[in-house]
């Protein structure tokens, strides 16, 4: 018997089918526009992460080129002071003698005054002790011996005004000597040469070079008590980046007590430099160490009080004072007679020079000057204590404002400040700032 479909009913089998589809259709849909939600979710997650990345990337460079100013001024400020100071020395008023007959020697003075425009200042002396005597103690840098046969105080006939005297018809040629003291400063002593070489040869007679105040054989060119002087200056002012930053939290009495026990400490550490380990200094020692005990102790105390203003700039700022303006008026490497006025001015009341010219004054020309000297490096002792009480008085001035600020917050406040974050955060902060301080100094 056959079996007669109604076209509804097919239309009913057909229908299931397009149903299923529908449904998958309606899922597909909705998972599509779930996956594009999620990522677009995770496209502005990551949009997010990259412009905070960018963020933290510029506050680090801004970071960066903040502390790239510290050695740039250095460049900077190294470059003036030390080819300002040394690139061109030139004798500048430097007071030289010439010893002989009053006539003869004051012709040839004469003559080299006229002819260095006022580079040299050059005086006449009756004889060879009085010019020895002027040069230990430093009134003079040379002596010009016309005759040394006779000690310079022969007469004899005048020829050339430039060309110094010789015996007329005598079969005895003069014997010119050339004194100087290189204990004092071998490069003065060196201009001193280059002049009177050529008038010697004008006398057809070598000149001789004598040496009256020669230094140690240690230090046989002259320069190891500036090269002392830099040791002792080094251990000085970087010491202050670390009393001053690490040591920041202290009160100030304490870090004052701690610079003048860190100045001890280099001024034995220079004085083994000076004695037993490098023999610079063959007697004398124990005024050599009180000297650079004075240096020391001024440059660590005005460096910690300066701290207190200046903070991570404090090195910049010890580097100016203590490197810059003053390796460079010490009168280690060229005397302020070969310098320019600047740093002639400089040498005459810097406490580099007063630590260099005492310990020469003391170790060579037997204490002449040197209470000046030591005045010098007292003073500038003393002109640290005052920085140190002037920070003291900020630093409080800085307290009491802070106090007041909290008690006015506190009294204001509807509940309890929370401050335990800022409390927590402060220490972090200041330990990065000192560590990154302590770094530049060390770099340094």
């Amino acid at each position: 018997m056959s079996t007669v479909r109604h076209p509804d009913d097919h239309r009913g089998a057909q229908g299931a089918p397009s149903t299923d589809r529908s449904t998958r259709s309606a899922h597909g849909a909705r998972s599509a526009h779930a996956a594009y939600s999620g990522h677009s979710g995770h496209a502005a997650h990551s949009g997010h992460s990259a412009h905070a990345m960018r963020s933290a990337h510029s506050a680090g460079l801004r970071h960066v080129l903040a502390h790239l100013l510290t050695p740039l001024l250095m460049c900077v400020g190294m470059g003036f002071a030390y080819l300002g100071a040394f690139a061109h020395p030139a004798p500048h008023h430097l007071p030289v003698a010439v010893v002989g007959p009053p006539r003869s020697a004051q012709l040839l003075a004469q003559s080299i005054n006229d002819r260095t425009h006022g580079d040299l200042e050059v005086r006449t002396v009756g004889d060879r002790s009085a010019a020895v005597e002027q040069l230990k103690r430093q009134d003079i840098f040379g002596a010009y011996v016309m005759d040394a046969a006779t000690g310079g105080a022969k007469d004899a006939p005048v020829g050339t005004a430039g060309a110094g005297v010789e015996a007329a018809g005598s079969a005895v040629r003069p014997a010119p000597e050339l004194l100087v003291a290189t204990a004092g400063s071998d490069t003065s002593a060196s201009a001193v040469q280059k002049v009177f070489t050529p008038i010697a040869a004008q006398q057809g007679a070598p000149l001789k070079v004598t040496d009256v105040v020669p230094t140690t054989e240690g230090d046989p060119t002259g320069q190891g008590l500036f090269f002392l002087l830099v040791a002792i200056s080094i251990g000085s002012y970087a010491s202050v980046a670390v009393i001053g930053g690490a040591g920041a939290v202290l009160p100030l009495r304490l870090r004052v007590a701690l610079a003048s026990g860190t100045s001890f400490v280099v001024s034995l550490i220079g004085t083994a430099f000076a004695g037993p380990v490098f023999h610079l200094v063959d007697h004398g020692l124990p005024g050599v160490w009180g000297m650079a005990w004075l240096y020391s102790a001024g440059i660590l105390l005005i460096g910690t009080g300066l701290h207190t203003f200046l903070k991570r700039w404090t090195t910049l700022g010890v580097m100016a004072l203590f490197v810059m303006l003053n390796f460079t008026s010490s009168g280690g490497v060229f005397r302020p007679e070969l310098q320019n006025g600047f740093f002639a001015a400089l040498h005459s009341f810097w406490n580099g020079a007063g630590f260099l010219e005492g310990a020469r004054s003391h170790v060579y020309f037997d204490g002449y000057s040197l209470s000046r000297h030591v005045w010098t490096l007292a003073l500038w002792l003393v002109a640290g204590l005052v920085m140190a009480g002037v920070a003291g008085a900020a630093e409080k001035r800085r307290r009491t404002a802070k106090t007041e600020k909290e008690t006015e917050t506190a009294a204001s406040a509807p509940g309890p400040v929370p401050s335990r974050s800022y409390k927590c955060m402060a220490p972090v902060d200041a330990d990065e700032e000192t560590e990154e301080e302590l770094e530049e100094a060390v770099g340094v």
